[in-house]
């Protein structure tokens, strides 16, 4: 089993910057961890991949930075393409999409570059991705572009495998508001795709905002025999009454990322100042990926319920958990990191707390 935190919520896209968040964030990390390895579930911007995939060299020089920091990569994080930490992302983090041929050569740089960062002893890399696309437009002619790729990345992925000794494999991602958003769309669309190289990565904090239960989100995709590749520990934020709420929400809508709002009721919206301005009915799960250890301004919740069951169902599915919480730097101001070494403390106590609970479940097995 391996735990990393996801670098997604550092800026850095090129391979000077990667490398010195290492030592800003990544070592202080893993000493306060009082760990000899952290891992990380590296995002690597489309250029930056583009370059690592055609220099061996950079690759080899990227590997010997990890290894002397006492790091390793197993996963890497393929979903952002560029600029995920620019002032405005919103809908432009599903651009390209799998419709484009753009999104399967950053893919296949990504797990090119991967066979070479990862540690001998893993099993496998993966690298997670968008589901598809965001679910308009859509139409066949897209559908059969996006299959056609999908069918290219399987037999990238069998060629790298045979050249490497190497196996890496993809997971696309369920996210609210995209093609795939839920566990039935993901056993629907990926049912038939090679699932020796591709599968799902489930991100805990999308499939409470799906108000889905995790067992039979599971017992689902095992029925279709998609395979679970990858696994983003999370936590969505999570209003029981939304009206009594509502000052406090507001001070978590933002411009930087989507806030898709799910009620349980079946009402939706594809971000949160919609929600609030249609107030609908309650409760609400908010694409809001929240910290795992602390809890959210009273009298919001997060949906850490979930990810403790996901987890006691997904311990013995999967070997990579991801610690993705991306959105450190646009929290309500109070919960805000005040520099780097507050996010470094705030992401270790974040793997503090996912490590123990993993260790628990693995200790029952």
């Amino acid at each position: 089993m391996h735990l990393s935190y996801c670098t997604n919520v550092h800026p850095a896209e090129d391979l000077a910057g990667i490398i010195a968040q290492l030592d800003t964030y990544a070592l202080p990390i893993r000493r306060r961890l009082d760990t000899g390895v952290l891992g990380l579930g590296l995002w690597l911007a489309a250029p930056a991949a583009a370059e690592l995939a055609a220099s061996a060299a950079d690759r080899r020089r990227l590997r010997r930075e990890l290894d002397v920091r006492g790091l390793e990569v197993v996963t890497l994080n393929g979903f952002p393409f560029a600029s995920f930490q620019a002032p405005v992302v919103k809908h432009a983090v599903y651009l390209p999409d799998w419709t484009s041929p753009e999104r399967l050569d950053y893919t296949l740089n990504l797990a090119a570059v991967l066979t070479d960062l990862m540690p001998d002893s893993a099993s496998y890399g993966s690298i997670s991705t968008l589901p598809l696309a965001w679910r308009t437009p859509w139409d066949p002619t897209r559908a059969a572009a996006a299959r056609k790729h999908l069918d290219e990345l399987a037999q990238g992925l069998d060629r790298l495998a045979v050249s490497t000794g190497r196996t890496v494999r993809v997971g696309f991602e369920p996210e609210p508001g995209c093609l795939i958003e839920n566990t039935t769309q993901a056993a629907e669309l990926l049912a038939d795709v090679d699932t020796r190289w591709l599968g799902v990565c489930l991100d805990l904090a999308h499939l409470a905002c799906a108000w889905e239960e995790p067992a039979a989100a599971l017992q689902r995709l095992r029925a279709a025999g998609v395979p679970v590749v990858k696994v983003q520990v999370s936590a969505a934020l999570q209003a029981d009454d939304p009206g009594a709420a509502a000052q406090v929400l507001r001070s978590y809508a933002e411009p930087r990322f989507l806030h898709q709002t799910r009620s349980r009721l079946g009402p939706a919206t594809d971000d949160l100042d919609e929600a609030l301005d249609r107030q609908l009915p309650g409760p609400w799960r908010i694409h809001y990926h929240v910290p795992l250890h602390a809890a959210p301004a009273a009298p919001l919740t997060s949906t850490i319920p979930v990810l403790r069951e996901a987890i006691h169902e997904l311990v013995t599915e999967c070997e990579h958990f991801d610690v993705e919480t991306y959105t450190w730097n646009v929290l309500p101001p109070d919960q805000r990191p005040v520099d780097a070494a507050g996010l470094a403390d705030g992401i270790a106590a974040e793997l503090a707390f996912a490590r123990d609970l993993l260790a628990a479940e693995a200790a029952v097995r």
